[in-house]
């Protein structure tokens, strides 16, 4: 599949633009008119530049408000389009986007808009420039793709064929299956483009809210098992119009508009081999599979005073198992619940989670499909009798090592030593889920890596109030629950620095019995996230539990929910720098996270902060 990409994407000039869909590993690029226009580089330099980056020009837009006018403003528009045409021939572009008219069309009439089609046509072959016509969604006359398919039928040249947008297509709830009945040499480009589902104006709509591949509702997977069906074999380009990625640093924004054209070839070759490939001639690369990870490894916590960290983890029963043989880090473990404390480079440092380590099938084939879906491969520094660790990093900079499951328990553990004896086991088993908070303008980024990398799915996202405005929360889940990785977006109070940086985030342990892992934590002096008395007010009045039982919940702090599936008992400790921990116990399905306990937990933190 030939990839490519709308310099309207992006932030940043046009050669800032043109470098960083280069290093993304774009195959080539649509120049927006207006980036062109306020570039200081000639036609001759971009062309140049795109050359050196090994970048093909692929096409030029839009040329807007063409056809459905009188002959008089024909004549104007014809005048307007040669000089395009001489333009792009400078540029090496032979590919021009023509939209339906929006604005100046006065006659409805096909046969007029195919004439006055097959007259721009004719001027575009003197200069070797093809014309992709393109129904605009919100377009006066035309707005149905294959609408805008009968007038490039009509006018009947071969430098008129058009142009077909994922987003005029599916937010008119158009039917893509028709594109099949298009032949595929008079499909001239094709751009893509995903969106939530909204609620709004289609243009405002598309301006403002379009994401990329997998970020959005559209079902791109279909429209592109249509489109490969079709025999088109051109370039797939992404043309998305979104304030958020035209504010973020380009090279960012570019790899996750990579990152989703490479998931979206995966999924729709999966597709294709189930609705069959028709007349497809598009080779569509395919990444490593992997299973879903099998449940958590270990978190880590990164601080530059781990002392605070230590009488946490001690409060709540944790072990130490010593200091690494090599490395400033040291182990704390319940049972299956693994800690690391990480004190490398950390000086002055507030503790927050660093890593989370994923029990994976195939370390090597999952670390290989994250690198093809342009993850970073974090450096790690290991002697030769030391565990070799693949290791990723997330979008927000969160390490992912990517561990092979051992029924005898992790080989790293057996680096670490001089720790205290292991006591009785605790009540504390495992890692239940961890929660991360990401930058607001790069929430939809995390949850295309998750999802795609690691293959956990996206469930519906929650708003919850809180004291700071409300946060939105979106839980990452592999299909039987080992592993739960819930995203928050920061509000705004803590993202003056773009990166979520001082909003807390905490692991969350399970346990086998909640009200006993309490007592024990309160005799080791644990300070427990207060909870206000008229939580429990409530809590009797919609659940109307026992006196002893509430008198208890009461006593010690803890929360409760109850569902369909069962009851869910969690208590929060204090926070301490970026992160605090929770423990959990589920009652014996129950799948929440206690969601309507979470406004009560922000407030709580509010209070504790101010």
């Amino acid at each position: 599949m030939r990839t490519s990409i709308a310099t309207v994407c992006l932030s940043g000039t046009l050669e800032d633009k043109l470098r960083a869909c280069a290093a993304a590993g774009f195959d080539g690029v649509e120049i927006f008119e207006q980036d062109l226009v306020v570039s200081p580089s000639t036609p001759e330099q971009i062309r140049a530049l795109a050359a050196r980056l090994g970048l093909t020009l692929d096409l030029y837009q839009p040329f807007r408000d063409f056809e459905g006018v009188t002959e008089e403003l024909l004549e104007d528009n014809l005048r307007r389009a040669e000089a395009k045409f001489k333009l792009m021939r400078r540029l090496g572009i032979d590919t021009m986007l023509v939209c339906s008219n929006v604005a100046t069309a006065t006659v409805d009439d096909d046969e007029v808009a195919a004439s006055q089609l097959r007259r721009m046509g004719e001027a575009a072959a003197r200069y070797g420039i093809r014309l992709a016509y393109e129904a605009l969604a919100w377009g006066r006359y035309v707005s149905d793709f294959e609408h805008a398919w009968r007038i490039v039928e009509l006018a009947d040249h071969p430098n008129v064929g058009t142009c077909l947008d994922s987003f005029h297509i599916l937010s008119r709830r158009w039917d893509p299956a028709a594109i099949e009945q298009i032949p595929a040499e008079k499909i001239f480009f094709v751009q893509l483009a995903d969106a939530p589902e909204l609620s709004m104006d289609v243009l405002s709509w598309s301006r403002h809210y379009r994401v990329f591949p997998g970020e959005g509702a559209f079902d791109l997977v279909d429209f592109m098992g249509h489109l490969v069906r079709s025999g088109y074999n051109g370039p797939v380009s992404l043309e998305i119009f979104n304030d958020v990625f035209r504010q973020a640093a380009e090279e960012r924004t570019a790899v996750d508009a990579m990152r989703s054209l490479i998931r979206l070839a995966e999924q729709t070759s999966i597709h294709l081999r189930d609705t069959g490939t028709g007349k497809a001639t598009m080779e569509l690369a395919t990444l490593p599979g992997v299973g879903e990870p099998l449940g958590f490894n270990f978190a880590e916590v990164k601080a530059g005073q781990p002392e605070l960290i230590r009488t946490l983890l001690y409060q709540l029963g944790f072990t130490s198992q010593g200091t690494h043989r090599s490395k400033a880090v040291e182990l704390w473990t319940q049972n299956g619940a693994r800690v690391i404390i990480n004190n490398q480079n950390a000086q002055g440092m507030e503790p927050g989670i660093s890593a989370i380590g994923l029990d994976v099938p195939d370390a090597v084939a999952a670390a290989s499909r994250a690198l093809q879906l342009k993850a970073t491969a974090v450096p790690r520094r290991s002697q030769a009798n030391e565990e070799v660790l693949q290791a990723v990093a997330a979008p927000d900079g969160t390490e992912i090592f990517l561990c092979e499951a051992e029924p005898s328990g992790p080989g790293w553990i057996r680096e670490f030593g001089a720790g205290t004896p292991e006591p009785a086991p605790g009540s504390i088993t495992a890692l239940d889920h961890v929660n991360l908070s990401q930058p607001w303008q790069h929430f939809d980024e995390a949850v295309l890596f998750y999802e795609s990398t690691l293959g956990l799915t996206p469930r519906p996202s929650v708003e919850v109030p809180s004291p700071m405005g409300l946060v939105r929360s979106q839980v990452m889940r592999s299909s039987d629950g080992a592993v739960r990785m819930a995203l928050n977006i920061a509000p705004m109070v803590f993202n003056s620095e773009g990166n979520g940086s001082g909003y807390p985030q905490h692991v969350a342990f399970a346990c086998s019995d909640l009200v006993q892992v309490a007592r024990n934590a309160a005799a080791r002096g644990l300070e427990f996230l207060p909870v206000p008395g008229n939580y429990y007010e409530d809590l009797d009045a919609r659940f109307g539990l026992e006196p002893a039982f509430l008198a208890t919940l009461s006593e010690l702090n803890l929360l409760y929910d109850r569902d369909a599936d069962g009851e869910f008992l969690h208590f929060y400790t204090s926070t301490v720098g970026n992160v605090f921990f929770e423990v959990v116990e589920r009652r014996p399905s129950y799948e929440g996270y206690g969601a309507p306990n979470a406004p009560v937990r922000l407030a709580a933190q509010y209070l504790a902060d101010a």
